[in-house]
């Protein structure tokens, strides 16, 4: 009796809790294979860039070698001109970063917390951009930066992926600045700041998230940019940047997988260490962006 009694007076799991648990169950299974698909590409290309040159070639691969080797990062790192091309990538992807972070909040801040004529005209205007395709504007931006004097310049890749990064930004810091509320701009006029303070003391850290958001999607943009560079970079090498640096390894006769796959390691690794860095701050700007 005494044992039925303490077994009554057990808590019982609450039902959700029990309904949801397979549901839960299936929902890790998912996102753990989504997981291993994403992650198989990037695993095959860093062993194929510590494959030797005759593992690479084989027509039975392994997903595993007992021979690593490093040839394939001493060609690329041997190759003529690689640290230039990687330092016009750093200064491509740098410059938009910063540019378009500073314009977009400014803009965010403009279309949110003033009001004026067409105001809801531009909005749509920056919907509408994000939806034409970039190749449908290759051929009119090449024009453009002939006749700016841009070509062959690392200008000709700053401006249109300053110009295709914007539209973005701006909409998604809009949400930020308008999570913001009017009575704290409001407590702070009261309190003697002008609206220049207010924008940069205030308003400019509480939506520092969402600037970092936007700056991870402008980034890989500008980092893994090829078209752009294929085609305003026609004669003038020196200002090509790191995917084009692929097309070494590319040959005629035969491909250098092992060459390119190491250049494509090396060049995900900015990219992988500009994650690690703002990774918290990412977390938390998509976040409030959807809140």
């Amino acid at each position: 009796m005494s044992s039925a009694r303490s077994a009554r007076c057990l808590p019982r799991a609450p039902r959700a809790l029990r309904v949801r648990r397979p549901g839960r169950l299936a929902a890790e299974a998912v996102a753990l294979v989504a997981a291993v698909v994403v992650a198989f590409p990037l695993y095959w290309m860093v062993l194929s860039a510590f494959k030797p040159a005759g593992e690479v070639q084989s027509a039975h691969p392994r997903p595993w070698t007992l021979s690593p080797s490093l040839d394939s990062f001493r060609r690329v790192f041997t190759q003529q001109d690689f640290g230039r091309y990687f330092l016009n990538s750093l200064v491509v992807a740098g410059s938009v970063v910063l540019l378009s972070a500073l314009i977009a909040f400014l803009a965010a801040t403009a279309v949110t917390r003033f009001r004026f004529r067409f105001r809801t005209t531009l909005l749509i205007m920056f919907l509408v951009a994000q939806m034409v395709p970039v190749e449908a504007l290759t051929i009119p931006l090449f024009f453009l930066m002939r006749d700016l004097g841009q070509l062959n310049t690392l200008g000709s890749l700053i401006l249109p992926h300053l110009a295709f990064s914007l539209p973005f930004a701006i909409w998604m810091l809009r949400g930020f600045v308008k999570g913001v509320p009017v009575a704290l701009e409001e407590a702070a006029a009261l309190d003697g700041a002008s609206r220049t303070r207010f924008l940069w003391q205030i308003l400019f850290p509480l939506v520092f998230p969402g600037l970092v958001a936007t700056s991870v999607f402008s980034f890989i943009s500008a980092w893994n940019d090829f078209l752009f560079a294929k085609s305003f970079i026609i004669s003038d090498t020196s200002q090509s940047t790191l995917p084009m640096a692929l097309l070494v390894f590319f040959k005629p006769d035969e491909n250098d997988w092992g060459g390119i796959m190491a250049a494509s390691t090396v060049m995900t690794l900015p990219v992988l260490v500009f994650f690690v860095l703002v990774q918290r701050r990412l977390v938390s700007g998509v976040g409030g962006a959807v809140k």
